[in-house]
């Protein structure tokens, strides 16, 4: 096979639906979910897997197996079919209400626990309802990091992957900033993902979190280019932003907020500055194919004929 059959050039796309019922908005017109011309991306035609979602596992609400936790699992264990080296990623809130080791046992395992092995999660504010996030910690062992911190990172083909904790107290959390720029420094990558819960830009009730904002300048001075977050249980996309949310197509981070992952699905409050799409009319997780140089994404809705959405960038 010759190299130029080996690459394709694909145009992003976006195949946005209208504003999904449940939802207010008094944003401006910049912010409704129209198309964006696409610049040209010519990327690799093979890359790294990965699907995510946070919110997932709302214990006692339905039966396991009616859950919107075991609709989302049932949709990764049908791509995993087609990608069977797919990574898993996890951003928080795993289980509700407390975090419980009993629900990860007894709620999560028979769901997202199918793919255990290839899950690097990150912890929510619902884990750490119970004392130290102790559940969260005991069930996933040293694929959750040290228990007294919850960050680490990893390496995906071509691409960093840092798992951070929006959870800490200030003092552990200048720890975790000291730690982060360290290992950005340590791992010059071109192409860089940072995930964790809190999402710094939001249009959902809990609206932006700035205690994750700090990471978020590291970040943006390294270079990185993705970050997934959750919390507020929608799907959301951003343009790139420097951590003041000014649009920043050279140096900004493109933030994804998704957390529907199972949990009860809440409505968009006012769509923030620079939030490209929104929606909250279905469970699902995000595909990304982290490729050498840049990435595909594409929401995969849990039914078919659900709200989708789906682009190409490259990395800085």
């Amino acid at each position: 096979m010759d190299l130029d059959t080996r690459f394709s050039t694909i145009i992003l796309s976006a195949a946005f639906s209208a504003a999904v019922s449940g939802c207010k908005s008094d944003a401006p017109t910049q912010n409704i979910n129209v198309p964006v011309k696409p610049p040209a991306v010519v990327l690799p035609s093979k890359g790294a897997v990965i699907y995510a979602a946070g919110d997932i596992a709302q214990c006692g609400k339905l039966p396991v197996q009616e859950s919107g936790a075991a609709k989302t699992a049932a949709l990764i264990l049908r791509e995993l079919a087609s990608h069977p080296n797919a990574a898993v990623l996890m951003l928080g809130d795993n289980t509700y209400p407390d975090g419980l080791l009993a629900e990860f046992t007894d709620c999560y395992h028979p769901t997202w626990g199918q793919f255990k092995a290839r899950t690097y999660p990150s912890p929510g504010n619902h884990e750490y309802n119970t004392p130290g996030a102790a559940g969260y910690y005991t069930y996933f062992g040293a694929a959750a990091g040290n228990k007294d911190k919850g960050y680490y990172s990893v390496e995906l083909d071509s691409w960093h992957l840092i798992s951070l904790n929006s959870n800490l107290p200030p003092s552990e959390h200048q720890a975790q900033l000291a730690w982060l720029k360290e290992d950005l420094a340590k791992h010059p990558a071109r192409c860089t993902l940072a995930y964790w819960h809190h999402p710094v830009f939001s249009s959902g009730g809990h609206g932006n979190v700035d205690r994750m904002r700090d990471a978020w300048t590291l970040l943006v001075t390294a270079g990185a280019d993705v970050v997934l977050s959750a919390h507020d249980h929608n799907y959301e996309r951003f343009a790139p932003q420097d951590a003041d949310g000014l649009r920043d197509g050279r140096r900004g981070i493109r933030e994804f907020v998704v957390g529907t992952g199972g949990a009860r699905l809440t409505p968009i409050v006012f769509r923030k500055e620079n939030s490209e799409i929104t929606g909250n009319s279905t469970h699902g997780v995000l595909k990304l194919v982290l490729k050498n140089g840049g990435y595909e994404w594409e929401f995969l809705p849990v039914s078919n004929g659900g709200f989708t959405d789906k682009g190409i960038a490259l990395c800085h």
